[in-house]
């Protein structure tokens, strides 16, 4: 049978294809919502940009998988992590995930947008940049990472020995046993790469923040500036992380031979790691000049309706819901194992984050600014038409893989795997109602600015409706992805009457664009509506319920 790309799509799990591509195009796309929104490209917002650059960073940098890499686990039920299918993605997620991070940063600044484009005559150069104390610091702890890599190389392997005892002339009996490694050059074989490919990825990052467009808000002086911020955010992830490779390398340095004694042993290392970790975690990035004079980030015309303290909660979730969508992520890092069910339930707790924490902040502005004596406001129309019809397209397209996948799966003896995607979407839709309701009781606000609070409802109500219908899409696709490999193998084994069964060799690709497009709709931005609020059915006064 030759070699054909629905076999590749058949070989590879469904969601191992579409992590790396779903996480990178989310990361863009939240990046570019936090420089291209109100007061796009100015300092205020570039410096929030590099923030949740570095916050990004950060969580994509943990090396905690791959901590006992290389070692034989004296207990027959713990699956040793030595071979390259299990090394390989603990070392190359954080590696990888840290450095794509920092660069999908500097190409979501906003390109020029003035009539005639300002440049810089100035040749830049990395030197020019880069924070000397901090780099020297760097420099040293990819050294000491690479001696810690090459005296481990050098080191033998040991067998596992179960846990026992035998007779000494001195102390009568002698505990013995314990886990045992793999000989140091295996081991180093993967940790060496890993560090040559950060180091030789930090410098084209390096470059790339070098050469990167100016923003035509800020002067050369504070683009050179968010420059060196940016080198200092990435200079400080990759040292945690070439550390956190010499801690891997000094776990399995200091295991002890069990055939000799179970005693015990310190990884020197992975203290060393830990307090480079804490001293990157405070050696802080200059802060911009316009930053500083107005800590706020307001721009001195901003209309009353962004200024208002209740707007600028409102404004401050939109990255923490960015954030939220990333737990299955966190989980995945920190419980291994905990998300490799259906892939309708890593959608749904993507979703499910989302909701809540839109729920907390109509909570919290209920809780410091809502009044029983303001007037409550429900926009016209909480949702727009286009995000309207597209919940609806959502459905439909939702609906329509189910269906299909149900009625095709039954015919060829296939186990069904569309009941998991559709108690996961029940349980979404169930979860909105909690916003929903939450917008819906919350308190009038006191202000001045007419339609605020009919507009701060109709934000939430965008984003529920946003959430739920990038989770349908989403949903729709992993469900092709995960059921379309085993359909049209089961139509090659079985022939049935299906007139278009040759569709289901696109199920994996229409599964991709589904996804992505839910990714797309989940960071549909809300409407500024600080110029022109919305409007809304606002009562003299309403009494509370």
């Amino acid at each position: 049978m030759p070699f054909t790309d629905a076999a590749l799509f058949n070989n590879v799990p469904p969601m191992a294809v579409v992590w790396p591509f779903l996480l990178a195009a989310g990361s863009y796309l939240l990046l570019r919502w936090v420089i291209w929104g109100p007061g796009s490209g100015s300092a205020a917002t570039a410096s929030q940009h590099a923030l949740w650059v570095g916050i990004m960073g950060w969580l994509a940098s943990s090396l905690q998988p791959a901590g006992n890499a290389g070692i034989l686990h004296v207990n027959p039920d713990s699956q040793p992590l030595i071979s390259s299918a299990a090394i390989v993605p603990a070392l190359a997620w954080p590696v990888l995930g840290c450095l794509a991070v920092h660069a999908i940063g500097q190409l979501s600044y906003p390109g020029p947008r003035l009539p005639r484009r300002q440049a810089d005559l100035e040749v830049r150069r990395v030197r020019d940049f880069l924070p000397r104390p901090l780099a020297w610091t760097v420099l040293a702890v990819f050294a000491g990472t690479a001696l810690q890599i090459g005296w481990m190389a050098t080191l033998p392997g040991y067998d596992p020995v179960p846990y026992s005892s035998r007779p000494d002339p001195v102390h009568t009996y002698v505990t013995y046993g314990g886990d045992g490694r793999v000989p140091g050059i295996d081991l180093a074989s993967y940790l060496g790469p890993a560090l040559l490919v950060l180091a030789v990825g930090t410098w084209l990052v390096l470059v790339l923040i070098t050469r990167r467009r100016r923003l035509e808000a800020l002067d050369t002086g504070e683009n050179n500036l968010l420059r060196t911020i940016a080198m200092n955010r990435l200079l400080r992830t990759v040292a945690t992380i070439a550390s956190g490779l010499a801690a891997i390398a000094g776990n399995h340095a200091a295991r002890p031979d069990p055939s000799h004694v179970a005693g015990g042993w310190i990884n020197a290392a992975g203290a060393v790691n830990l307090a480079i970790l804490l001293a990157m975690w405070r050696w802080a990035p200059p802060r911009l000049p316009a930053v500083q004079a107005d800590r706020s980030g307001l721009q001195p015309r901003e209309p009353a309706a962004a200024s208002h303290p209740a707007t600028r909660l409102e404004m401050s979730l939109g990255a923490a819901l960015g954030l939220s969508a990333f737990v299955p992520v966190l989980v995945a890092v920190f419980i291994p194992g905990a998300v490799t069910g259906h892939p309708a339930l890593v959608v749904a707790m993507a979703a499910a984050p989302v909701l809540l924490v839109t729920a907390a902040g109509e909570l919290l502005v209920q809780r410091n600014y809502g009044t029983p004596e303001a007037p409550r406001g429900w926009p016209r129309q909480p949702v727009s038409p286009a995000l309207l019809t597209t919940g609806i397209a959502a459905l439909t397209v939702l609906a329509a893989a189910v269906v299909v996948t149900a009625s095709v799966q039954p015919e060829l003896g296939i186990l069904p795997t569309w009941a998991p995607t559709l108690w996961a979407c029940a349980a979404v839709a169930l979860l909105a109602v909690v916003p929903l309701a939450a917008a819906k009781g919350r308190e009038g606000i006191p202000t001045a600015v007419p339609g605020l609070d009919a507009a701060l409802r109709a934000i939430t109500v965008h984003r529920v409706v946003r959430t739920l219908a990038a989770c349908f899409t989403a949903q729709a696709g992993v469900l092709l992805l995960s059921a379309g490999p085993d359909i049209r193998r089961g139509l090659d084994l079985e022939p049935a009457s299906w007139a278009w069964a040759w569709a289901w060799d696109a199920a994996p690709f229409t599964g991709v664009l589904l996804c992505t497009a839910g990714i797309v709709i989940a960071v549909i931005p809300v409407r500024s509506f600080a110029r022109t609020p919305a409007s809304g059915r606002n009562p003299a006064k309403e009494p509370a319920t």
